[in-house]
């Protein structure tokens, strides 16, 4: 009996000692990086954040911390543009990048699985995120792809069916609770609802309202000098401002920027005639979460009484419906 209770305790004592440790390891390797730093950074509202630093020895490097619960982070080495995106969780993951810093790929890491899996796919036309999260109703992985990549895309009755599919494990995931957010904005910002009031600095730092506008058909846009597709489409803007000018309408051009000199410039050399506001916060701007815009650009379209009549209406669609409401 007395060899039986020693030998359990030594069991006890063994498997006390092997037990996984609390928090997170990142073992990695960066091909054709022999020596450097390399910064794992937070992921929040679009934009990474530097939260640690590790050094690049013979190709490897480790991170170790601890997260209340899986989430987006990104690594950068010095020469990347932009950091190779992964799901930190509380285990031991094995993470090597790729030589052209744009390719990783993590290794004992379930909600990692399903975030690679689907890291190309969620950009093909067509892709059905409402499967995903069928499929994956309690991957937090699953709950980022539809937060960050179709509040902008779904209707909002199909994002509504879709959040729903998602487990309440996932009440407390950061990705869900901006996502219901998000769902509450766009619902105050329909078709029929009087647009929120906000005010603006304009280009000389004047505080602007929305409410002085009060009496003119009135187009939000919102764009930025950083945006390739804002720049594309500010042509067919300036040509729709310049035909309903005196009819009774006009633009208010609601930037994202964060560099004014770079904003000033955009507005000059696209010949943006009409009034220019921002903050110069970048997506940290509340006016934009205001109105539950995701992705630029985007617009709304205001009736005289300050109703929303129409958004989102790019290209020959900005005209025609121009055409139909100005008389």
């Amino acid at each position: 009996m007395k060899r039986l209770a020693v030998t359990a305790l030594v069991a006890l004592t063994l498997a006390s000692c092997q037990e996984t440790p609390k928090g997170y390891v990142i073992n990695g390797e960066v091909a054709g990086m022999p020596e450097g730093k390399i910064y794992l950074k937070s992921f929040r509202n679009k934009m990474f954040f530097d939260v640690d630093t590790a050094e690049v020895k013979d190709g490897k490097f480790t991170f170790k911390g601890e997260v209340d619960q899986p989430l987006l982070f990104g690594l950068a080495t010095e020469n990347m543009d932009y950091p190779v995106q992964l799901f930190v969780e509380n285990t031991t993951m094995d993470v090597k990048i790729g030589d052209d810093g744009e390719t990783i790929t993590v290794q004992n890491s379930p909600v990692n699985a399903v975030f690679q899996e689907n890291a190309d796919k969620v950009f093909e036309d067509g892709y059905d995120i409402d499967s995903l999260i069928a499929k994956y109703p309690d991957s937090p992985a699953a709950a980022f792809y539809l937060y960050r990549y179709f509040t902008y895309q779904l209707p909002l009755d199909d994002l509504k069916a879709t959040r729903a599919r998602i487990s309440p494990a996932l009440a407390d995931c950061p990705y869900v609770k901006d996502l219901d957010g998000i769902i509450k904005q766009l619902e105050n910002v329909q078709i029929g609802k009087t647009a929120p009031e906000f005010s603006l600095p304009d280009t000389a730092g004047v505080s602007v309202s929305l409410s002085d506008f009060r009496g003119k058909y009135v187009l939000l846009d919102f764009w930025a000098s950083w945006c390739p597709p804002c720049r594309r489409e500010n042509p067919n803007v300036v040509k729709a401002f310049n035909e309903y000018k005196d009819k009774n309408f006009t633009i208010i051009g609601i930037s994202l920027d964060k560099d004014k000199s770079k904003w000033l410039k955009a507005i000059a050399d696209d010949n943006l005639t009409w009034t220019h506001l921002s903050d110069l916060k970048y997506w940290d701007s509340e006016i934009p979460t205001l109105y539950g815009v995701r992705g630029i650009p985007a617009n709304v379209l205001l009736g005289p009484d300050g109703v929303i009549i129409a958004k989102n209406i790019t290209g020959e669609d900005l005209h025609q419906k121009l055409k139909e409401v100005i008389k």
